[in-house]
Order: C-alpha cells, then structure tokens, then sequence
C-alpha cells in the first residue's frame, strides 16, 4: 500500500446539505494532490451538492436509502424515523464493505450517540474512522443523556475511532462525555471560509444591485439577508417575527432567507401569517447558478446579515457573510461567539429574543458609522482566524497519523 495513494472516504446518509458538506469540501481542496476522493450519499441529495462535487472532480456514489431528519412530534413518526436510520446505516455498513478500510480514512457524518452500533462495526473491521462534531448534542431528558454519555464513552474507547471538533465550543462541552484520554486527542479544526473564493465573490455596489434586480429584490431598501436551512434551529420564526416588528416603524427594510429546500405548504402558511409577504422573500440556492461561487456573491444583495440560531456549531454562512464584508448579527449559543464578538466584530442578542434583534437591525440601518465599523473588523477577524485551508490541513494531519507506523 506504501507505493499507493491512499483513499480519504467522505460519508453522509442524509439529503439535506449545509455547513458540514462545505466543510468536507475544504477538506477535499487540499487533499486531492495526494490522496484518492471519494463521495458517498444518497441518490436524491440536492443537485447544488452533487454540482460541487463535479465542480471539484470529484468521485461520488450513491446510497439508496437516507434517514429522515424532519420534525417527528408523534410516537409512530419517530418509531418510523428510528426504523429509517437503522435501515440506513445497514446499508452503509454493507456499501462500505467494498472499501480497504485498513488501509484507508473513512470520515463518516454522523452522531456518535446515535449510530453507535455502525461505528462499532466498522471499528471491528478495522477501520481508521473520523467523524466531526460541529455542536455538541442537544438538550435532552436526565435518562436520555445518561444513556448517550455511556454510548460516548463507548465509542471513544473504540479502536481506530477519532472526533475532529470544528469549534473549540464543542470539545469544551464534550469534556466528560468520552474518555480523559481520547479528548485530549481531539483535534479542533474550525469551520472556515476560502479566503481566495471569499475575494472572487465580493461584488461593487453597481455589481450588487444588478443581482439584487435579477431577483426582484428592491435596490432602494436595507435588505437584511439570512442563510441556511429554513428550519426552527435556525431561528426562521424569531427573523420573521423581528421583521414584523421592525416594519412597524420603518418600511424601507427588505428581509431575505436563502436557503437549500423551499418550506412546504404548512411552512408557507405560517410565513402568510406574519403579513409581511411584500417585504419578505425566500430563494432557493439552486436558482443562483451551478458554481458555489453563485451563491456567495449573492451574500452581496445585503446590507446586514441576521442568524438568529437557537442551535449552531460555527455556521459556514455566519463566516462567509462577515468575511465578504456584510455586517452580522446573531446569537451567543455555542461557538458563534468564537467568531462574533459583541460590538466588535458583529453583534450578538439572546436566542428567542425577536425584540433584540429588530433593535439590532434597526441601529445598524440607522447607524451608518458602526455599520462600516463591524464590516471592516467582522471581514479582518475571520480572513485572518479561520482560513479553511490551515482547518484542511489539521484534518489530513490527524489522518496521516494513522498510518505512522509505517503500514
């Protein structure tokens, strides 16, 4: 195997796609000059990701199956979803069975709590096996959480079984959660940007407003951009409901939400319901172009960035927007705070709080003096602490370790 390159196996068995895909992607950039890539996923992913993977030359394959990650309020919808992910990871485990995972890297998204029957298998197969923790897992019952640590524990003492962390937040948290000695080793490459794709995408104003126009989006307004899966996570009902209130006292404002899937017709519903649907529109990413590059220069069309997360690691969009110049507001949960820092490099409110956030928007729109302020510091700081190609670097150096032996 030494006179061969070896193989990086990059796995995810579900369809929605977000900042754990880009961070593969970063991945992918700096390993193919020395290492052979391939994709697994399933068969219906989003073709905005099966179009960067092309971009990037990349081999992909795919799965049949994907587990559900909707909301499932009822008991049979979660006995269902249960039965979906097992039948998943079953044929992961059976796919991955054509693979030398020896004398390979296998980097599998997934949650350790939850799939630990998979990452034990694959560990008795030999496999060397990373996975990366981009937030630590939610809150749940007392009894639901001991039984998860034990599982943590479990898989950390798993031969060959590593955790990258893309945020110093989340190895903080899973401190206690796995063995003393396996989190020592945990190694934390952060979420970042492509500095070089960040300078391709930052637009002119005259630049802006024709993308502004192409979507009917008005030129004449502060339009306040939000990015992500349009999901409860994410704070869409918080934005909607600071887009209310703000519209109240001033209607020169334009509220956008950029996102990977449109809401289905009961989302739709509740959008209607906030009566602000002459200020406010959705846009699908696959409607910006084919290339990534597309979708950044549409971070352009804004004036303010708002992601009012209830739940994050260290949001790829929140990086990409401060680091293409726009102004950010979003909440002190988990990592963000790791890269906003109050009244420095952007501006923080409470998760939840709709309130704050209108008065946070409502400043930065009047305030044109700080507004220039948090672009400069928000786009300094983040080209200068998180460029994705020192993260990629970290993540190929813990792989080759692997293999220090001499295998």
């Amino acid at each position: 195997m030494s006179s061969q390159r070896r193989q990086i196996i990059f796995v995810w068995n579900y369809v929605q796609w977000g900042g754990a895909q880009m961070y593969f992607i970063a991945i992918i950039k700096q390993a193919k000059p020395d290492w052979d890539v391939v994709v697994i996923l399933p068969r219906n992913s989003s073709p905005d990701m099966i179009g960067f993977l092309k971009q990037l030359n990349v081999r992909y394959e795919f799965l049949e199956l994907a587990i559900d990650a909707s909301a499932a309020p009822s008991i049979a919808q979660k006995l269902s979803r249960q039965w979906k992910r097992i039948r998943s990871e079953l044929e992961v485990n059976r796919y991955l069975r054509k693979f030398d995972l020896r004398e390979n890297i296998l980097h599998i998204e997934t949650a350790p709590w939850q799939s630990w029957i998979l990452l034990a298998s694959l560990s008795r197969r030999g496999a060397n096996i990373f996975l990366t923790m981009h937030n630590f897992m939610p809150r749940t019952s007392k009894l639901r959480e001991a039984i998860w640590k034990a599982r943590m524990q479990f898989v950390s003492r798993l031969p060959g079984m590593h955790i990258i962390a893309s945020n110093r937040d989340t190895k903080n948290r899973m401190k206690g959660w796995v063995s003393a000695a396996f989190w020592e080793n945990v190694t934390v490459a952060h979420t970042a940007i492509d500095p070089t794709q960040i300078d391709a995408a930052r637009l002119t104003s005259e630049e802006a407003s024709t993308i502004r126009r192409r979507h009917s989006i008005p030129d004449n307004k502060t339009v306040v951009l939000a990015v992500g899966q349009f999901v409860d996570r994410k704070g869409r009902w918080v934005f909607l409901e600071a887009s209310a209130e703000v519209l109240k006292s001033d209607s020169d404002v334009y509220f956008v939400w950029l996102t990977p899937k449109l809401p289905d017709a009961d989302d739709r519903a509740h959008i209607d319901s906030y009566g602000i649907n002459s200020s406010f529109k959705i846009v699908l990413s696959e409607t910006l172009g084919c290339e990534r590059l597309d979708v950044l220069k549409f971070f352009n069309i804004a004036h303010i960035f708002a992601l009012p997360s209830y739940i994050e690691g260290l949001p790829i969009a929140l990086l990409e927007a401060m680091a293409i110049g726009v102004p950010a507001i979003s909440t002190n949960v988990f990592a963000i705070p790791e890269a906003v820092r109050h009244m420095e490099t952007g501006l923080l409110i409470e998760a939840g709080d709709a309130r704050q956030l209108a008065d946070s928007i409502i400043m930065l729109k009047k305030d044109h003096a700080l507004r220039q302020r948090l672009s400069e510091s928000g786009r300094a700081f983040v080209v200068e602490n998180f460029d994705e190609r020192d993260a990629a670097r970290k993540c190929l150096d813990a792989y080759m370790e692997c293999f220090a032996d001499g295998r």
